[in-house]
């Protein structure tokens, strides 16, 4: 791999001036389901059981059209410091939890591929949680959780 400067990146990536200041978190993540989004259809490979893998071997996970490869051919993503498409590269540019990327690039739920939709709707939860329903807010009232 070829290093690049962020100079050369945008030249290279036809986007010219790139804000000055970094992107945050929400901006990433929505510019990754951005990515995804633009073909819905298309089935994004997933990695196998994240979640029982030692630290290091599921940091360097990866895989080949997979919405970690999406993400890493974004233009914008890689000119904010995006530098590979790996599960730990992805866990340190967007800012994720390893429960958050499970829920996003593994497979234990949809098999080996998912579509890239369902990806980038799973990615627009991390941005937006969904918030407790009415019934677990009154539960937590009630047993003195939510005052």
């Amino acid at each position: 791999m070829e290093y690049q400067t962020a100079e050369q990146l945008r030249s290279v990536a036809g986007i010219g001036s790139f804000p000055s200041q970094a992107l945050s978190r929400t901006d990433r993540l929505r510019i990754w389901a951005e990515a995804l989004e633009r073909t819905p259809e298309h089935r994004v490979a997933t990695l196998p059981q994240t979640e029982y893998r030692p630290f290091d071997v599921r940091n360097s996970m990866r895989a080949d059209e997979s919405a970690l490869s999406v993400a890493f051919s974004d233009p914008l993503l890689k000119a904010a410091g995006l530098t590979g498409d790996t599960y730990g590269e992805a866990k340190r540019f967007f800012e994720l939890t390893d429960g958050q990327l499970h829920d996003i690039v593994c497979g234990c739920h949809v098999g080996s591929s998912a579509s890239a939709d369902y990806t980038a709707a799973r990615i627009r939860e991390m941005i937006a949680p969904r918030r407790p329903g009415i019934i677990a807010t009154v539960l937590r009232w009630l047993t003195g959780q939510l005052s």
